[in-house]
């Protein structure tokens, strides 16, 4: 964005009608002269304090503008108690266009989003591939399906609560079919502040040990009660892995279905943006789960023998500067007769921001994540529970909003104890 662009979208609403009064101000800066289209505009700013220029004295208005500089000019604007009502509106929607470049310069534009448009909208175009290679009777598996999601949220009147849906639809190209025809709606859930903590109910989302214990939804509620140091999260409600169909007796680790009771409790502790701490407990009661043998006639592992689960966690992530940071978490259910630890080590270099165009990241690491010590693993490097191995990976934003993945896994079965390696690749458009 050009700061002509700027002027020209900004300055028509924070400008007019303050003319008569601003307009006399002296020349800010010496690049701009008098009898410059921009003159005006660039003089209101100014002097209002919404726009400065450089320590030379020029202002240098065909320079491309950052994102962040935008958002500091926005943040400007938005500090102003005097604007008519259709200036105003204009600076909601620029706020909420730059929320999140705002966001980490301090400012709150939570209000300003539910106030602009009561249902807000978002969502992501997905393109994904992955091909599994196992040596164990699970055999070999291809996915090749493109998602189109959309993510609407809207605000219960100025009570700071929302309403959250997800609606998925899912196209199998290996195929040329959908998912069972219909659009699913995976999320519906309210969410809003309640007794100085940030309440969820209905089915919401759960990330327990940076997602390697589980990074799924349940059908109940969550509350999250402390500060940005220190916080508790609290969960309970019903879990349902819909492993149902065929398919999913294939493999050792996907051989179950399981309907459970879920409780949890979560302790996150950020002294500092260099360290970041997690502990919790996670239990699940009353599981009905399937057992049956694999395709090599060897039993399965059980949770326990009252059909619980009960699993402690612990890790964090300490980055040692900008760029590099180093990942651990470690998982270990009380209850499973085996299979009942996991672990991850991963290194990461860098990072890919949607917002910043041409930003990058990569890792490499380590997982072991034995069949019942995770209930929902969040990689998309691993195959998933039950297995063990190295993974690499690289981020990559083309443009902005644009998301490339492309993963790696190299490991084993941890139950049978044979070979198996995984290729992701994976496209967002995200809106």
């Amino acid at each position: 964005m050009s700061k002509k662009t700027l002027v020209s979208a900004i300055t028509a609403a924070l400008v007019v009608g303050a003319a008569s009064t601003t307009f006399a101000a002296a020349n800010p800066f010496s690049d701009v002269p008098a009898d410059s289209w921009a003159y005006d505009a660039v003089s209101t700013l100014a002097a209002d304090g919404v726009i400065d220029g450089y320590p030379d004295g020029t202002y240098q208005g065909q320079n491309t503008m950052t994102r962040y500089e935008m958002a500091q000019i926005v943040a400007r604007a938005m500090a102003k108690t005097d604007l008519e009502k259709a200036d105003k509106a204009l600076v909601d929607k620029l706020a909420a266009e730059f929320a999140e470049e705002l966001d980490n310069l301090g400012v709150r534009v939570a209000d300003l989003e539910k106030k602009s448009d009561n249902v807000k909208w978002g969502g992501e175009l997905r393109y994904r591939y992955y091909d599994i290679d196992r040596d164990s009777a699970a055999g070999d598996e291809t996915h090749n399906k493109v998602l189109f999601r959309l993510e609407p949220k809207a605000y219960i009147g100025d009570s700071g609560w929302t309403a959250n849906a997800r609606l998925d639809y899912e196209m199998n190209l290996s195929t040329d079919e959908n998912n069972d025809g219909v659009v699913s709606c995976t999320v519906l859930g309210i969410e809003g502040p309640l007794f100085g903590a940030t309440v969820q109910a209905g089915r919401v989302p759960v990330f327990t040990a940076q997602g390697m214990m589980f990074d799924d939804r349940i059908s109940g509620g969550t509350v999250a009660f402390g500060s940005d140091e220190f916080k508790t999260t609290l969960a309970a409600g019903r879990y349902n892995k819909n492993h149902d169909d065929i398919d999913a007796y294939k493999g050792i680790t996907n051989a179950k279905d399981i309907t459970a009771e879920y409780y949890g409790v979560q302790f996150d502790y950020t002294p500092n943006d260099n360290l970041a701490l997690n502990a919790g407990y996670t239990a699940l009661t009353g599981i009905d789960i399937n057992y049956v043998k694999g395709y090599n006639g060897i039993a399965l592992p059980k949770y326990g023998d009252d059909n619980t689960a009960n699993i402690w966690y612990v890790g964090g992530k300490y980055a040692f500067d900008k760029n590099v940071a180093f990942v651990g978490e470690y998982a270990q259910n009380t209850d499973a007769d085996d299979e009942d630890q996991a672990w991850t080590a991963e290194l990461q270099y860098k990072g890919a921001n949607v917002s910043d165009a041409g930003s990058w990241g990569m890792y490499a690491g380590y997982r072991q994540i034995e069949a019942y010590a995770a209930i929902a693993p969040t990689y998309d490097d691993i195959i998933g529970a039950g297995y063990k191995g190295a993974v690499v990976g690289a981020m990559y934003v083309p443009a902005e909003n644009i998301l490339a993945t492309i993963e790696y896994f190299d490991g084993e079965e941890t139950y049978s104890g044979k070979d198996a390696s995984k290729f992701f690749a994976n496209v967002d458009f995200f809106f």
